[in-house]
C-alpha cells in the first residue's frame, strides 16, 4: 500500500488545494492531508479547525484523511507510513522553494520522495492569503473555496 502525504498550512483550504488532493486520491492507496503547525505564521483557523474543514471537504474520497502535526515533515511521514510527499506548484517561485524543501527532506529521511503536481491553470493565482484578504474586505470567496470553508470564513470574519 502506498501512502502519500500532502502537507500545507491550509489556512484556509482552497479549491486549488483540493484539486491536488483529488488527483492524489486517484493515484495513491491512502492520502494524508497534513496541516503543518508553522510557528512563524499566525493562522486564522486553529490546526484542529483546519483539519475539520479538510475532513468535510474531502469526505467524498474514502482513501483521504486529514491530520495535523508539529516538527519535521519526514518524522510525520514515517509516523503515518508515507513514502511520498506531494506538493502543488502554481509557479516557478513555488518550485524554487519546494525543491529545496524536497532535497532537505530527502537528506533527513533517505527515502521520502517528493512529487510535484502542477495546479490547474484556473487555480494558478489562488492562495490562502489572497482568499483571506478578499474575505476580510467583504468580497465573495464562493468560487475560490468549498462551501464549508466559505461559511467558516464568513463566520470568523464577521
Amino acid at each position: 500500500m502506498i501512502t502519500a502525504l500532502v502537507p500545507g498550512s491550509f489556512d484556509p483550504p482552497t479549491k486549488g488545494h483540493l484539486d491536488v488532493v483529488e488527483r492524489c486520491a486517484a493515484l495513491f492507496d491512502e492520502v494524508v492531508v497534513a496541516v503543518v503547525h508553522n510557528p512563524a505564521k499566525t493562522p486564522l483557523f486553529t490546526a484542529d479547525e483546519r483539519v475539520e474543514l479538510l475532513e468535510q471537504c474531502t469526505a467524498a474520497w474514502p482513501n483521504v484523511r486529514a491530520a495535523s502535526f508539529e516538527g519535521l515533515l519526514v518524522e510525520f511521514a514515517k509516523e503515518v507510513g508515507a513514502t511520498t510527499v506531494v506538493k502543488g506548484l502554481r509557479a516557478v517561485t513555488d518550485f524554487e522553494f519546494e525543491i529545496q524543501m524536497s532535497q532537505m527532506n530527502r537528506y533527513l529521511s533517505g527515502d521520502v520522495v517528493s512529487l510535484f503536481v502542477a495546479t490547474k491553470p484556473e487555480y494558478g493565482y489562488l492562495s490562502s492569503s489572497l482568499v483571506k484578504e478578499v474575505a476580510r474586505l467583504g468580497g465573495s470567496v464562493d468560487g475560490l473555496v468549498p462551501g464549508p470553508v466559505a461559511s467558516a470564513l464568513k463566520e470568523r470574519l464577521q
